[in-house]
């Protein structure tokens, strides 16, 4: 089975690194062409040089609707349609109790987790799929299924995220197919996890590693593709087995850990790692207050502006 986008235009915010940047990667080697966004020029001129011509680039905070529609606006002008949306631009710019956090914050995450995703949809159906189909991928995180002493904000955002996935596929279909991707632990840049700490988490899990972008953006491919046309409101569990339990051949006491002392495990799960992005079973969790998650970077503000990969602007 081939899975090709040819003929197709894709968004992708958050798309010049990290798991974005795969998605992207993908999509460009299976056929489409694609705008990816992000807050910073200098990342994405260097992600656009590296896709190629058939890569655009557009300077947009995710959560500012205004830079939503500019965004749609601009790739509907630059390529003629748009096909696939692939909202993957997220940020936590606070850890600890729910009960502690500040407004500020509060709001910021809800801003570009489940505000940002909603105004990106509503742009894409208004200017291009509402008359000629599409799909929408929403990548959310295995923390939207467990409960976290920490990572409490983001976690709402992320299971919020999961029921607009849902309430948005019961809405558009079957105009528009909407799907999601929920990734446990994928290290890269931001989520600053290498060496033992990456090693002893892989060995943690049934598969024996981390995820890899590769891996999420492969699912991003087929839920893209005329492959999974009669899928729509599903959420894909991509975790190396992380919330079956821990490894049958684990037999790692609880109180071995991982990085700091502190790190936090819980019997018939995998070690979580500080500052890695994702979740498992709350099955069998020890107490909160022992829970470490971390923090992803904040989504900015920045000026709107389009580029592309052949260096015009």
């Amino acid at each position: 089975m081939d899975l090709r986008l040819d003929g197709k235009v894709a968004i992708v915010t958050g798309g010049s690194r990290g798991i974005g940047a795969g998605i992207a990667r993908a999509f460009v080697d299976s056929g489409a062409q694609v705008m990816i966004t992000a807050r910073k020029e200098p990342g994405l001129r260097e992600a656009v040089a590296e896709l190629g011509s058939g890569a655009a680039y557009f300077i947009a905070n995710s959560g500012d609707p205004a830079a939503a529609e500019a965004a749609v606006d601009a790739t509907m002008q630059s390529f003629g349609r748009i096909d696939i949306l692939v909202n993957n631009a997220a940020t936590n710019p606070y850890a600890g109790p729910l009960v502690e956090v500040d407004e500020a914050r509060y709001d910021k995450t809800f801003q570009v987790n489940t505000r940002g995703p909603l105004f990106w949809t509503q742009q894409v159906w208004r200017q291009a799929m509402a008359e000629h189909g599409g799909v929408v991928i929403n990548v959310v995180s295995c923390g939207a299924f467990y409960l976290d002493a920490r990572l409490g904000v983001y976690g709402m955002t992320k299971a919020a995220l999961v029921h607009h996935t849902r309430q948005l596929a019961f809405e558009l279909g079957p105009t528009v197919r909407v799907n999601a991707i929920a990734p446990a632990l994928v290290p890269t840049a931001m989520s600053g996890v290498s060496g033992a700490r990456l090693d002893t988490w892989g060995e943690r899990v049934v598969l024996k590693r981390a995820g890899t972008p590769e891996d999420i953006a492969a699912a991003a491919v087929y839920l893209a593709s005329e492959q999974s046309s009669w899928m729509t409101g599903q959420t894909l569990v991509l975790d190396g087995g992380m919330t079956l339990g821990l490894a049958p051949d684990q037999s790692q006491s609880a109180a071995d850990g991982v990085g700091e002392p502190g790190a936090a495990h819980r019997p018939g799960g995998p070690a979580e790692v500080n500052r890695v992005p994702g979740g498992s079973s709350a099955q069998g969790a020890i107490p909160p207050r022992r829970r470490r998650r971390p923090a992803l970077a904040a989504d900015g503000d920045g000026p709107a502006r389009v580029g592309r990969g052949d260096g015009r602007a």
